[in-house]
């Protein structure tokens, strides 16, 4: 594919005004303050993986409505300090998968935890284990359409709010430092961990490569690829509901996130990316911080000739030694 948004030199200016709801602020604390007046841990359970360098446990946490989220905890074996830990959000369709899967944070000294997509996990990957039981409004059978009619019903208000819940779960977890936690994810998990940096107080760090849910009106008019294509689709047969739709949609915007966030971030994004629309991580990227009166650390990684999987392992040694310097 090739270069189809901006060029490099308008993407690095681009901070397009955004349709943001007036309770935006009001949504999301009603919404996380439901979901947190019950303590996050429900379990934390040992299992055997096979693997003598880590150690990793099955834990169960509350996440919106009280809803058991499974995530995996992992922790170099041997270790008995306290760690910075990476959260780290899934992508779209994934669920948390096994264990053994993602060794990268673990294997650089970190704890890490992994949060299952509730309701998702069935299109790529080993699966996962967490329901979603208020998928009942209507909308399309994916996730990016499922209660798209109002923000309240909307699939992502909930897995946003399971991932704020995640980071709450990480901070009593045993041999975790609470103040080193960082938020990190690519494509939808770039775009939920992008939310948690605008919703958490003292996240100490954000990773995100080619985050979904930024700058999403402009990227519906860029691009047919899912999840943006679902959601095309679905207006493409529910004509009319457009309005309904792209309200609810402003209320996990991405960019609104990341103006409010505080933590230093690392992006990362691959200039022809037709799934996330380069435009999208550049005007969250451009935007980031500034309703908070601070000027956090922050940069950001574009590869030329990269399409959504962007710089792969290349981005990841780059976040290995960003992250190293921010949190050590």
């Amino acid at each position: 594919m090739p270069a189809f948004d901006l060029p490099l030199s308008q993407l690095e200016r681009h901070r397009p005004d955004i349709e943001e709801p007036a309770d935006f602020d009001a949504f999301w604390q009603d919404t996380l303050k439901a979901a947190g007046e019950a303590d996050p841990v429900v379990s934390v359970r040992p299992v055997e993986t096979g693997l003598r360098l880590t150690r990793t446990w099955d834990v169960t946490f509350r996440g919106f409505a009280g809803d058991p989220v499974r995530a995996w905890f992992s922790r170099p074996a041997g270790v008995g300090e306290p760690l910075p830990a990476v959260v780290e959000f899934a992508g779209y369709g994934r669920g948390r998968g096994l264990p053994h899967e993602r060794l990268t944070w673990v294997n650089a000294g970190y704890a890490h935890l992994l949060m299952d997509n509730r309701g998702q996990g069935d299109q790529y990957g080993c699966g996962g284990d967490t329901p979603d039981p208020h998928a009942v409004a209507p909308g399309g059978p994916g996730p990016a359409v499922r209660g798209l009619l109002a923000a309240e019903d909307y699939h992502y208000r909930r897995l946003i709010t399971d991932a704020v819940r995640a980071v709450a779960a990480a901070r009593e977890l045993p041999g975790v430092d609470p103040g080193r936690i960082a938020a990190g994810g690519n494509s939808q998990g770039g775009g939920v961990a992008l939310a948690v940096a605008g919703l958490v107080p003292g996240l100490a760090a954000l990773l995100t490569t080619a985050p979904l849910l930024c700058g999403i009106r402009r990227a519906l008019d860029l691009t047919d690829a899912g999840p943006y294509g679902e959601i095309a689709a679905y207006l493409s047969v529910h004509r009319g509901a457009e309005h309904a739709a792209f309200r609810t949609l402003s209320y996990v915007e991405g960019v609104s996130f990341a103006r409010r966030a505080q933590a230093p971030a690392h992006f990362g994004v691959g200039l022809r990316d037709t799934v996330c629309p380069p435009s999208g991580a550049y005007a969250a990227f451009n935007r980031y911080a500034e309703l908070t009166g601070t000027d956090p650390r922050r940069e950001i990684h574009a590869y030329p000739f990269n399409g959504h999987e962007g710089g792969e392992a290349v981005q990841v040694r780059r976040q290995l030694a960003w992250l190293g310097e921010v949190l050590d």
